[in-house]
């Protein structure tokens, strides 16, 4: 029998399987502060800062700060100046409130983000095929209620219900993220459903550990995705690859 007849539900991931970061994020805190009138941050120092900055924010406060009910902004603000700070900038409160209002702006808007040429033809594929489609991400709110809509893919055109981390608490790689997710489908069973991302650690793996069907997208040909093929994954190079197979019934259950 092949997947797709099978089939009552896809999920997917966002970054890296619908659309992607433009350019760099140093890119964004460097015109932050020249908006302003200000010297432009060290690029690579900012990007260092802000991985270390946003690994603590995520021990410290999971899911966007979720149990803590940090509200989004004070999560992103703290995370922001602490990135400017591990990078040895350090800003009066005035000048930062400038420079983090402008940074917040940008990463809730559509502009540092592309959406791949084959994400919307392959959700709207899905959907004509009766299927429903659930996002699956690590993600906040602005990306449901803004950053996605923004991008052309709207929530009933191109997908039915969404589970983000920062709104349910809940984040890759737990499994109960995906359990969500099923529920949402309409309780369907997890053989009923597959879920597509780039992650063998976040997507995959925990898919798989609650009886979903999963496979890999290895956009930007990672070294790693040769492992992820030996360990028996179905790893392909986009979502129009997907459609094929799905659509060719060469995809068996």
């Amino acid at each position: 029998m092949s997947l797709l007849s099978k089939l009552r539900c896809i999920t997917v991931d966002v970054t890296g399987t619908l659309m992607a970061y433009k350019g760099e994020l140093g890119d964004y805190y460097c015109m932050a502060a020249k908006s302003i009138g200000l010297p432009c941050p060290d690029y690579k120092r900012v990007h260092e800062g802000f991985k270390i900055a946003y690994k603590d924010m995520a021990s410290k406060y999971p899911c966007f700060g979720h149990a803590a009910k940090m509200p989004n902004i004070v999560w992103w603000k703290t995370c922001v100046r602490d990135s400017f700070v591990k990078a040895g900038y350090e800003y009066d409160e005035e000048t930062f409130e400038k420079i983090f209002r402008r940074i917040y702006a940008s990463f809730g808007s559509s502009a540092p983000y592309k959406i791949f040429p084959d994400s919307q033809p392959f959700l709207r594929w899905v959907r004509k095929q009766g299927l429903t489609v659930g996002i699956v991400s690590n993600a906040e709110y602005r990306y449901q209620d803004v950053i996605l809509p923004a991008l052309g893919l709207e929530q009933g055109s191109e997908w039915d219900f969404g589970v983000f981390s920062g709104l349910e608490g809940v984040e890759k790689p737990d499994p109960r993220i995906y359990e969500i997710a099923l529920q949402r489908a309409g309780s369907i069973a997890p053989e009923q459903a597959l879920h597509i991302g780039d992650s063998i650690r976040k997507d995959y793996l925990p898919a798989r550990s609650v009886g979903m069907h999963a496979l890999l997208l290895d956009r930007f040909n990672t070294p790693d995705a040769e492992e992820w093929r030996k360990s028996g994954a179905t790893v392909l190079p986009d979502l129009a690859s997907v459609q094929d197979l799905l659509a060719s019934g060469k995809l068996a259950c």
